[in-house]
């Protein structure tokens, strides 16, 4: 029996030093809605966003400047197109965390669970199955009582853009699937092209039009620079490093369903530490989404 035991406790040891790492990386990711809020202002969305990703691309382009230097032009027009997208989901999920509360933006964000699947259904011409269409409805049903304070109002400008984030999303993830050119490519690479696009859209999106990221960096206190690191460092590389190992040693369906835990972190972040309430139809349609996007990734998986 112990011979047996050994190497069952062995894997299941090896099993949780895999998931631990990736369920930080959901509990960075719920946090940092959050974060984003707290050192963000609808003024300076465009000089935090440069920041945020310009500290970490150094390290992305010094770590990948060999596998930089193999891809091909194919490659690199793909991952920039890619980067173009990411960086309409930045600016719509930062625009819209300034906006809304860090808890109905992270669980607005989930539906992608949801949209991703229909849209590939749209694209490649196949009806989903009825679950999943179920799921798909319960979630919405989710975000609509989500969106509603004291009663039955529009949602507000910030839940709005979080769920034109999700759609982008989808479309980044679709995207990536599509174009033929970059599916051969290691992922460091397309990663830092991406940034460095987001990087230079964002740079080029703030000449003239608000505080430069340079004076907004100069106006930051502890707490900001503290905000800013966390995106910089836990949110973006850390979070990055930690897909590329534990895909190696686990299956994506695992890596899926950890990671989908960020909506979780998201409302527990707003809650606890940000001091938001949700109300009766809040709590009740975030709970909403969470069966609901639970639901639709078992269908659609």
């Amino acid at each position: 029996m112990s011979s047996i035991a050994a190497p069952s406790a062995l894997a299941s040891r090896r099993a949780w030093l895999t998931d631990l790492p990736l369920l930080l990386v959901a509990v960075v990711w719920g946090a940092s809605y959050l974060a984003a809020k707290d050192i963000t202002t609808a003024r300076t969305v465009l000089a935090v966003l440069v920041l945020r990703f310009a500290l970490v691309l150094p390290v992305l382009a010094a770590v990948g400047h060999r596998s930089l230097r193999a891809l091909t032009g194919a490659q690199w027009r793909g991952a920039t197109l890619l980067g173009l997208i990411l960086s309409g989901i930045f600016l719509l999920e930062t625009y819209g965390v300034v906006h809304t509360s860090a808890t109905n933006a992270g669980l607005i964000i989930s539906l992608t669970m949801i949209l991703t699947p229909l849209g590939e259904a749209v694209v490649t011409r196949t009806r989903p199955a009825r679950t999943f269409l179920g799921a798909a409805a319960l979630s919405v049903a989710g975000v609509v009582l989500l969106t509603q304070g004291g009663g039955f109002t529009g949602p507000s400008p910030g839940d709005l853009l979080m769920l034109l984030a999700a759609l982008a999303r989808t479309l980044h993830v679709l995207a990536m699937s599509r174009i033929r050119a970059v599916q051969g490519a290691d992922a460091l690479p397309l990663t830092a092209v991406q940034l460095g696009t987001t990087v230079a859209v964002f740079a080029v999106l703030s000449a003239g039009t608000g505080p430069t990221p340079w004076a907004t960096a100069a106006g930051f206190g502890a707490r900001q620079w503290a905000g800013l690191l966390f995106l910089s460092a836990l949110c973006t590389l850390f979070a990055f490093f930690v897909q590329m190992w534990a895909v190696r040693r686990t299956s994506p369906s695992r890596v899926s369903l950890l990671l989908g835990t960020e909506p979780l972190w998201a409302a527990a972040a707003g809650i606890a530490l940000g001091g938001e309430r949700l109300g009766a139809l809040g709590l009740a349609g975030g709970a909403l989404v969470l069966v609901g996007t639970a639901w639709g990734r078992r269908a659609a998986g």
